[in-house]
């Protein structure tokens, strides 16, 4: 039976004891209660905090927030040049898809639609725009991160800052990583060391393997190699190349063991192999031409 972490009070039908929100190892009946606990409670909730957040931090990602492409339900590859964001549904396609419908539409003489949702492809960029600001309405976060990518190469720093928190805050990791590097660079919003961690942990958490990557390099100029290590081989797992030379680089200086370097190298190949197609390949040969 749960009882009351300061004055033993049993959990029964009338009485609901509340979780301590931090470390989530203690119950109490009351506020009061709680507050009349925490002098001597406040060192173990940090440690067990602590060790809770480091849990989820370190928790190896099933994938990268990129995902499996919709059509052939394969992982996307991190490099964006090898997938496109659709502006009429926001499904991000591979090249391979793509390329399979741009053969499949010349072959019957057919407008260029979606591989997706076969809705007409813009005709230009001002419709390629209000396509996206539909998606936007509609609380669409992958929609809003690409707005907001767009004002900020435009110059519009405080309309890139409201976008990319809007789709941070539906739990978005590509918004948690813009959000970052905008606090980090203080374009739009003034400089936040501290939120510019925290937006990175949140998109590490999401699976995003450069936010890790640059959470490792952090790590690493605090003097906690082992942390820093502990990052850029779920990173690697991930098929993020940054990560594997700061494995490589810190392997020749005898920071990591042969055998943590080979397993490393291993599931970075496993990664970028799962990313490749029959189709991928043919769309990267006829791009190549």
């Amino acid at each position: 039976m749960m009882c009351c972490a300061y004055c033993g009070t049993a959990e029964v039908d009338n009485i609901k004891l509340k979780t301590c929100t931090a470390c989530k190892s203690v119950r109490y009946c009351s506020v009061k209660c709680q507050k009349d606990h925490r002098p001597q409670h406040k060192w173990a909730c940090k440690k067990q905090a602590a060790e809770l957040h480091d849990e989820i931090l370190f928790k190896q990602p099933k994938s990268s927030h990129e995902g499996d492409c919709p059509i052939c339900c394969l992982p996307l590859s991190l490099d964006k040049t090898k997938s496109t964001m659709m502006s009429c549904c926001s499904k991000i396609i591979c090249n391979g898809c793509a390329y399979s419908n741009d053969v499949r539409l010349c072959q019957e003489s057919l407008e260029p639609t979606c591989p997706f949702c076969r809705h007409l492809d813009p005709e230009s960029e001002e419709e390629e725009e209000e396509n996206i600001m539909k998606r936007v309405e509609l609380n669409d976060p992958v929609a809003m991160l690409q707005m907001g990518l767009r004002r900020r190469r435009s110059g519009d720093h405080g309309g890139a800052f409201q976008y990319v928190k809007k789709a941070a805050s539906l739990g978005d990791a590509g918004a948690h990583y813009q959000l970052a590097m905008i606090y980090h660079e203080g374009k739009g919003v003034e400089k936040d060391a501290k939120k510019e961690v925290y937006h990175l942990e949140q998109a590490v958490i999401g699976g995003h393997p450069r936010a890790r990557y640059n959470l490792g390099v952090k790590e690493e100029e605090n003097g906690r190699m082992d942390r820093a290590m502990k990052h850029w081989v779920i990173a690697a797992a991930l098929g993020h190349d940054g990560s594997l030379d700061a494995l490589k680089d810190s392997y020749e200086v005898g920071l990591v063991r042969k055998e943590d370097f080979a397993a490393a190298l291993r599931a970075h190949q496993a990664a970028v192999e799962a990313t490749k197609s029959p189709q991928r390949e043919a769309a990267e040969k006829a791009r190549k031409e």
